[in-house]
């Protein structure tokens, strides 16, 4: 049996820019806020964290500046993915050797490999990584997913840990759970599909909501863990509507915006992103505001 890296609520933080760097200041106080509200796990240059766009040293810094400001507080997952595979482990061991607990890895984009391929880039990683990798399967962003065949392989090795579902497909996902069993650690990889998954038997959310509103996401994922899914269930629901807006343009563009609307320091996007269209930010403001996150 594996032990879950965490439980409960992962964000996947956002990377505050200003105009030609990464702003650390900025980020450390992001991260204060949400270990004082009850987040557990925190995934540093993920998507949400626009990790495309950052250069080589702006990943070494920011991931060696941010686990060293944790300093133990919360976990920390270091994001790798990528379509050249010996760069993805010269990240992950990167990320180890600065103190990270953990590395999130996607299939590779664009390279469109074949079911064996995919086995061989993850296992080439896990062999030789110092912490234990967590899968994610985001068929919406690399174009090809992780089918459940792979899962129950890949299940099998002892330096994969579990995986961040973002298909989707709550049948693989049953599949995941009941086949795998803890030998492959779930995560929920859609904060609209939190309570489901839950129910399912995933040990948490890695969350871009959370970056909003930690404390509720942190309240959502204790109720479910302590089988309360009456009241997860009303949690969910009330949340619903700024899970559906934040996804209304591409992550993270509508999370930074609502961040910018909480005064919250998020800090600019880097271009191939822009600022939300101005219909989606005056939906978004109304939902925070029915959620009593914005001031008076």
């Amino acid at each position: 049996m594996k032990e879950a890296l965490f439980r409960g609520v992962c964000t996947a933080v956002i990377t505050p820019f200003s105009a030609d760097r990464v702003d650390l200041a900025r980020m450390k106080r992001q991260l204060d806020r949400q270990r004082e509200n009850g987040v557990n796990a925190v995934v540093l240059a993920g998507t949400t964290g626009e990790n495309a766009t950052l250069t080589a040293q702006e990943y070494a810094s920011m991931v060696a500046g941010c686990t060293a400001h944790i300093g133990g507080r919360m976990k920390v997952i270091a994001g790798v993915g990528g379509n050249h595979t010996a760069a993805c482990l010269e990240k992950a061991r990167y990320a180890a050797s600065v103190g990270a607990d953990a590395v999130l890895m996607t299939p590779p984009y664009y390279n469109k490999t074949s079911p064996a391929g995919l086995l061989a880039h993850f296992r080439y990683v896990a062999d030789r990584s110092p912490v234990p990798l967590l899968l994610y399967n985001v068929p919406s962003r690399t174009a090809i997913g992780i089918p459940a065949e792979a899962y129950l392989e890949l299940s099998r090795h002892p330096n994969i840990n579990g995986v961040k579902e973002a298909s989707g497909d709550f049948g693989l996902c049953a599949r995941i759970a009941a086949e795998c069993g803890d030998e492959l650690r779930l995560y929920c990889g859609n904060d609209d599909q939190t309570l489901p998954m839950m129910a399912l038997g995933a040990d948490g959310v890695v969350s871009v909501a959370s970056n909003v509103a930690p404390a509720e996401l942190a309240q959502l994922t204790a109720s479910c863990l302590a089988g309360d899914f009456a009241a997860a269930r009303r949690q969910h629901r009330r949340l619903m509507p700024l899970f559906r807006l934040l996804f209304a343009e591409t992550n993270p563009i509508p999370v930074k915006a609502a961040m910018a609307m909480l005064g919250l320091d998020s800090g600019m996007l880097r271009l191939p992103l822009t600022d939300m269209a101005p219909a989606g930010q005056e939906a978004l403001r109304a939902a925070l505001g029915e959620l009593g996150l914005l001031e008076a």
